[in-house]
């Protein structure tokens, strides 16, 4: 009988503990938004790979006059994360935050690895706080009526397009991006291994 107690008590401390982890850490959405957020978090891991990998000193690189430098394109993209979740149900744009100045708000490499973090977390809390119904929802953005999905759609390729622009940059900088030089570096070894 003693050891059935006990065995009840571990169960319910288990179960008690299990809990209190689930509720500390937001549970992914399944479906749409679970891939989205999957997605979402790709980007995010190569796009601050390439914000640390790129010297400080190549950040105000452009390739040409009129163009966004290297540390304006991460910014674009960190403006973007608040923008397009403001329009679908999101929350608003950060105080102090103007698009049409933000991007030359600072070339210091530290600050825009944090800056691009914090906008990432807080496009990732819109899109796990947006209850599926609401992706059918409508709203006005750049002149057109579209769905609160096609809003999370259009923020996705939004990303996308600046991460490629970011590895172009970063490559004409003599960066090569570092998921790269390390899939190099594992194929070099195992010739090596081989003998080639």
């Amino acid at each position: 009988m003693k050891s059935f107690a006990l065995f009840l008590v571990l169960v319910l401390v288990a179960f008690s503990t299990r809990t209190a982890i689930a509720q500390d850490k937001p549970s992914v959405p399944n479906g749409l938004r679970g891939e989205m957020l999957m997605n979402a978090s790709g980007v995010e891991q190569k796009i601050l790979a390439l914000v640390n990998a790129v010297p400080q000193e190549k950040f105000t690189w452009r390739p040409g006059e009129g163009v966004r430098s290297i540390s304006e394109v991460y910014l674009h993209i960190a403006g973007a994360n608040y923008l397009f979740p403001s329009f679908a149900g999101g929350s608003k744009i950060p105080e102090g935050m103007d698009p049409k100045t933000y991007e030359q708000s600072t070339t210091d490499k530290a600050k825009i690895a944090e800056i691009v973090k914090t906008s990432f977390a807080s496009f990732r809390d819109n899109l796990t706080k947006l209850p599926d119904a609401d992706l059918d929802k409508t709203a006005k953005i750049f002149g057109m009526e579209m769905s609160y999905r096609a809003v999370y759609l259009l923020a996705l390729t939004h990303m996308h397009e600046h991460l490629g622009q970011s590895i172009a940059y970063a490559r004409t900088a003599g960066v090569v991006p570092p998921w790269t030089a390390e899939q190099e570096a594992k194929a070099k070894e195992q010739k090596a291994k081989k003998g080639m």
